[in-house]
C-alpha cells in the first residue's frame, strides 16, 4: 500500500477524519491526505506544528522523561494528534472535534508503527 493510500484508509476510517500528513521535523512532508482541501491550510499547520514539536521534542530531551510519543493539540474546531515515526519523522491526524478521538489514537499508533519500519 502507498503511503497516500495509507493516509486515506487512516483518514476515512475514523469518525470525522479530515486530513493525515507524514511529515519531518526539518518541516518537510513526504505525503499527505485532505478530504477537503478548501476546509483548512494543511501545508502551514503541518509547517508551523513541525517547529512547535521540534521545541516539544527538546523539552522532553530535556527534562529525561522517556521519549516522546504522541501530542494532542485540541482547538475549537479541530484536534491535531501527532504519532511520532521515528527520530525524523511523525504522522499527524486531523479530526473534528467530535471525531473518535479514541479510534483516531488506535489507527495513528498502528499506522506509525507501520511506516517506523519503511522510513529508515
Amino acid at each position: 500500500m502507498s503511503y497516500k493510500e495509507s493516509l486515506k484508509s487512516l483518514t476515512e476510517n475514523v469518525g470525522g477524519g479530515l486530513a493525515a500528513i507524514i511529515m519531518g521535523y526539518d518541516g518537510i512532508p513526504i505525503e499527505e491526505y485532505l478530504v477537503d482541501s478548501n476546509q483548512f491550510d494543511l501545508q502551514l499547520l503541518s509547517v508551523e506544528y513541525s517547529n512547535l514539536l521540534r521545541d516539544i521534542r527538546k523539552t522532553v530531551d530535556l527534562l529525561e522523561n522517556g521519549d516522546m510519543e504522541e501530542v494532542l493539540i485540541a482547538t475549537d474546531q479541530l484536534k491535531v494528534l501527532v504519532r511520532v515515526i521515528n527520530d525524523q519523522f511523525f504522522l499527524v491526524l486531523v479530526i473534528t472535534t467530535n471525531g473518535n478521538y479514541g479510534k483516531g489514537r488506535f489507527l495513528l499508533s498502528r499506522e506509525a508503527l507501520k511506516l517506523r519500519y519503511d522510513l529508515v
